[in-house]
């Protein structure tokens, strides 16, 4: 009996993407595999008539049903023909799966706990082609050394680094990670540190989700900052403690408003999220007084000192513990970039040997060879480079930036007294920050309002966030004057 025969017309490509043609070819047919749609033996178009068909060179064809046949999908059939193997590398579940009879299921009584405490902060994934984007923590391709990051990846992948980071870490981290972290990144901080009082974290989160289940639980009380970043403040409130958010004035959280009984209070001292503010020394002694007098533990989240173009960053508070009550966290995904996903939390020895077992439930560890990739760029100066060039050409867009918004009228609530990458907007009285961040999108401008910042208020917010990492220098002035104009026509 003669194969069944696939018609060319179930591949198309995309020519606008990214993915190669050779690679979208594969896929088509890698998909149709294990979906069930393509069985065994089904013969595929020859090279000569699917590249006719596509439009592209016969070559492409080949060399795309080769491989196929190198990772056992497609094999030889008579005179070069192809057709789907025999046995192709699918365990057969996919197609099972799709005859299971789909029920109506009541998740909301099968799923014993919501996570969904906190307003999402969303940002559109095809932010790019916006073509004035003032979101806060995405990056500029243009200021990165790929080529730099390819060559550590490479390296990574040498045997001997292969060797070590295919096997299981088990709860172990990079060691060239942590030396790196130990020798350079915290000095840098003021801080000093041994090995042992430092876990890899997949990013500032992470490590902020790790501290929280330690230290709080029913009946704890904690303290966090507000305005307040809402994956901090939902982590908090997920903890079951009872949490009090303290209002921060120009010089951040005030010590003298903290409740009594506390266990453990969250802050950014260097760099309050969202406003920028800086934390005085004075108020870091007297934080530090308190939690001594109190017995409380302080979480430090010290993000983004890295981009300091206007002045040196304030020393850490860490930098000032002389008895292991900060809880430091830091993150590479600020001055790396967002997808990396690689953070650090510093505490005293007990405590990393409490996290690192609570992380390795969690996720193991971190990806060994993300790990050793970075250590490398790091190591090697490639990071301090990308830095340099971030730093000059944010310090331009600052400036920029400033005398944008003052023109157009607009109340700077914060900005960081060393740089950093954003404003916070204070709008006019009445504005809806929620409803002008969705109409600035049809004037292709992207801002994030301010209200997840105030998980409490359940009222219009009038403050939003314009960061200026993502938005080439030559389109702020326009993209600031169409944001200014759509608030006036808002509240005409």
């Amino acid at each position: 009996m003669a194969q069944a025969t696939i018609s060319e017309t179930i591949f198309f490509l995309d020519r606008t993407s990214r993915i190669g043609l050779q690679a979208q070819i594969r896929e088509t047919v890698v998909s149709a595999v294990l979906s069930g749609r393509l069985h065994p033996g089904a013969q595929l178009p020859s090279t000569r008539k699917l590249a006719d068909y596509l439009n592209i060179s016969r070559i492409t064809v080949t060399l795309a049903y080769q491989e196929l046949a190198s990772q056992g999908y497609v094999e030889t059939s008579n005179r070069s023909g192809y057709r789907v193997a025999g046995n192709p590398p699918t365990s057969g579940l996919e197609a099972a799966a799709a005859d299971v009879g789909a029920d109506e299921i009541d998740w909301s009584a099968k799923l014993r706990s919501s996570f969904i405490v906190a307003k999402q902060m969303r940002k559109p994934l095809d932010w790019r082609r916006y073509p004035y984007p003032f979101l806060y923590g995405q990056m500029d391709p243009s200021l990165f050394d790929l080529t730099a990051w390819r060559d550590c990846a490479r390296r990574a992948l040498a045997r001997e680094d292969f060797e070590l980071m295919a096997g299981d870490f088990a709860a172990a981290d990079d060691v060239q990670l942590v030396n790196y972290i130990c020798s350079r990144t915290l000095p840098s901080r003021g801080i000093r540190a041994h090995p042992d009082e430092i876990l890899v974290t997949v990013g500032a989160q992470n490590a902020l989700w790790i501290v929280t289940q330690l230290l709080l639980r029913q009946g704890a009380h904690a303290v966090c900052e507000n305005p307040c970043h809402p994956d901090m403040s939902a982590s908090l409130r997920l903890s079951g403690a009872e949490v009090s958010a303290i209002d921060v004035d120009k010089e951040g959280l005030p010590p003298a408003a903290l409740p009594s009984h506390v266990d453990a209070v969250f802050v950014t001292p260097s760099h309050h999220s969202p406003t920028g503010a800086t934390m005085p020394v004075e108020r870091r002694a007297a934080l530090l007084a308190a939690a001594a007098s109190e017995d409380f533990i302080i979480v430090e989240d010290d993000y983004e000192f890295e981009m300091s173009f206007l002045a040196p960053p304030s020393p850490a508070l860490k930098s000032f513990d002389r008895s292991g009550r900060v809880f430091y966290i830091g993150s590479f995904s600020k001055s790396l970039f967002p997808g990396l996903r690689l953070g650090y939390l510093v505490a005293p020895a007990p405590v990393i040997r409490e996290a690192r077992a609570l992380r390795a439930l969690m996720l193991r560890h971190p990806p060994g060879h993300l790990q050793r990739t970075a250590a490398y760029f790091l190591a090697l100066g490639h990071h301090d480079a990308v830095l340099h060039r971030m730093r000059a050409e944010y310090h331009k867009r600052h400036i920029v930036m400033a005398e944008a918004l003052q023109r157009e009228g607009f109340i700077i609530a914060g900005s960081s007294a060393f740089g950093g990458t954003s404003f916070w907007i204070e709008g006019p009285e009445g504005l809806d920050a929620d409803l002008l961040m969705k109409e600035l999108r049809q004037d292709g401008v992207l801002i994030e309002s301010g209200s997840p910042f105030f998980p409490a208020d359940d009222g219009p917010c009038r403050f939003f966030r314009m960061g200026y990492s993502s938005i080439p220098r030559s389109r702020i002035i326009e993209g600031v004057a169409r944001t200014a104009a759509r608030v006036k026509r808002m509240l005409a």
